[in-house]
């Protein structure tokens, strides 16, 4: 059971680290703070991908914390 958990939480880390480089950044460097610090700072949308990569790593982020857990019972 440990193992599985193990190889889970394994599993489970990867998907986050992917999903997280994955997403684009808040900023794209000086242009972005002057030109687009508005946006950021009163919360613009986000678009249909950054959406939805963003729900996923709270899924991802969420599973990872309940297998950690679980993990801390068994030992």
């Amino acid at each position: 059971m440990h193992t599985a958990l193990t190889v889970l939480e394994l599993l489970l880390s990867l998907l986050l680290i992917g999903v997280v480089v994955l997403q684009s950044g808040k900023s794209a460097g000086l242009s972005g703070s002057i030109a687009g610090g508005a946006e950021v700072l009163f919360g613009g949308k986000k678009k249909g991908l950054d959406e939805l990569l963003s729900k996923i790593t709270w899924v991802l982020l969420a599973a990872f914390l309940v297998v950690a857990l679980l993990m801390s019972l068994l030992l």
